[in-house]
């Protein structure tokens, strides 16, 4: 597989939606050891609240796709995660404009798009022990891919890269998000979002290798 087509993203959109029901308990226990334990809730009741309208999104683009998809998770996922999830979407939505395909290099872009967004409106950084600590490693290896390489092959080891995040960033104080409130006994623990976004990858990666046939 070398590029994306709009099917393609609806099948990765629905790969998160259908992790996120199925991982609703597993994240807020995650979140309550050091946070108010509503991760997993909050998220998945806003992509609960999308699979609902599924059949009414926008189709008629990628970007329109991907923009819908952003306004339905920044209204209905709760606390602070909706507007930085939410965002993530939109500024990929606006990444994609004009897109029918998406190449690696496409991928690359609006994953980089998504991260700036998600920090400038959170305020957090890198090492803050947030998902951005999960996203970045991964776009880093889409991003050192080769033009013929193959998607799904280094969508994997991108995978591989978001999962070594989980225990890679346990050791860290959480600066950012309820954790942070907590101070150092964040440290030792897993990050909910971090944990969340790696499990997305997966599932991405596994539902985009089933429509190979």
């Amino acid at each position: 597989m070398k590029t994306l087509t709009l099917a393609h993203v609806e099948t990765a959109v629905r790969a998160m939606a259908d992790t996120a029901l199925v991982n609703e308990s597993y994240f807020s226990e995650l979140d309550g050891a050091c946070g108010d334990g509503d991760f997993g809730a909050s998220l998945a009741t806003g992509f609960r609240k999308l699979l609902e309208q599924w059949d009414e999104l926008d189709r008629s683009s990628i970007s329109a796709f991907l923009m819908k998809t952003s306004i339905v998770i920044t209204s209905n996922v709760g606390g602070c995660s909706g507007p930085i999830w939410g965002t993530g979407f939109m500024r990929a939505a606006t990444s994609a404009r004009g897109k029918t395909t998406l190449a690696l290099s496409d991928l690359v872009t609006m994953g980089r798009s998504a991260m700036e967004g998600m920090m400038a409106r959170g305020g957090a950084q890198l090492g803050d022990k947030t998902l951005l600590d999960a996203l970045a490693p991964a776009i880093a290896r889409l991003a050192a891919a080769g033009p013929d390489d193959d998607l799904l092959a280094v969508w994997h080891e991108a995978t591989a890269a978001a999962t070594a995040a989980i225990e890679g960033t346990r050791h860290l104080t959480a600066r950012r998000g309820r954790q942070s409130f907590t101070g150092d006994r964040s440290a030792g623990t897993l990050d909910p979002g971090i944990v969340g976004a790696a499990t997305m990858m997966r599932a991405i990666g596994e539902a985009l290798r089933n429509t190979e046939g």
